[in-house]
């Protein structure tokens, strides 16, 4: 129900290597919503997502569902139910489309009426090996990897970037049919697709947490746009990833 915490970040820091990239991130996702991180290139966006699934050092506290998950490595935490789109999609180039799907099920009953609801061309290129798909054709691979499963939540983290507009439409109708079954937390820079799905938004500044509240109220403020990101509300670019 919406209104319910599903996630929670508190004093969320990370490094990578010896250096520092996530100083101080807090916030919620609420459950039966999108909620967006925002920021300049560099903040800090992807970091955080890292951060809170423990792919890179991190200190600070996350929950899922009211349980700490962050003293958890990260395979333990998928299998708690984080689901997972990494920026660069990481599908298995030399696997067929169909072998990187049943690669990513986890659970006893697969979502697979899903994923072919969704992406039907990906069922018809069962047998096509991942690599030779299109940009958007693999994004929609990565996606669909997560679906298969019964998560609790999804990071995704540019699901968008590099994409055609057109590809650009057909992943952000996908995710707003996704919404609707789990909750998700998006990092996104095409400030368009980020309108068009999110209820909330979170805008990092050099690795803190200085904004989160509803996405409404803050594409309304044109000016505040501008300042924090440096775009206008009609842009689609100048927020990239970190």
């Amino acid at each position: 129900m919406t209104g319910e915490v599903v996630l929670r970040v508190s004093g969320l820091s990370a490094r990578i290597g010896h250096q520092q990239v996530v100083e101080d991130v807090s916030f919620d996702v609420p459950a039966g919503e999108v909620t967006a991180i925002l920021g300049r290139n560099g903040a800090g966006k992807t970091s955080t997502i890292k951060g809170i699934l423990g792919l890179i050092g991190r200190s600070g506290i996350v929950e899922l569902e009211g349980e700490r998950i962050d003293t958890l490595a990260t395979d333990r935490i998928v299998r708690r139910g984080v689901g997972y789109v990494p920026e660069d999609r990481e599908v298995f180039a030399s696997l067929t489309v169909a072998e990187n799907l049943r690669l990513a099920e986890r659970d006893a009953s697969p979502r697979r009426e899903l994923v072919a609801e969704l992406f039907p061309e990906l069922i018809t290129r069962g047998a096509q090996r991942a690599g030779t798909l299109s940009g958007g054709q693999q994004q929609m691979l990565s996606l669909s990897r997560a679906l298969l499963n019964d998560n609790r939540i999804l990071l995704i983290d540019e699901p968008t970037k590099g994409l055609s507009p057109k590809l650009v439409a057909e992943v952000v109708a996908a995710l707003e049919v996704v919404a609707r079954v789990v909750p998700i937390l998006l990092v996104e820079q095409n400030l368009n697709a980020a309108r068009r799905l999110a209820a909330r938004l979170v805008v990092i500044e050099d690795g803190r947490s200085v904004l989160s509240g509803p996405a409404s109220e803050f594409f309304e403020d044109e000016e505040r746009l501008i300042r924090m990101l440096g775009v206008h509300g009609s842009g689609v670019g100048g927020v990239g990833t970190a």
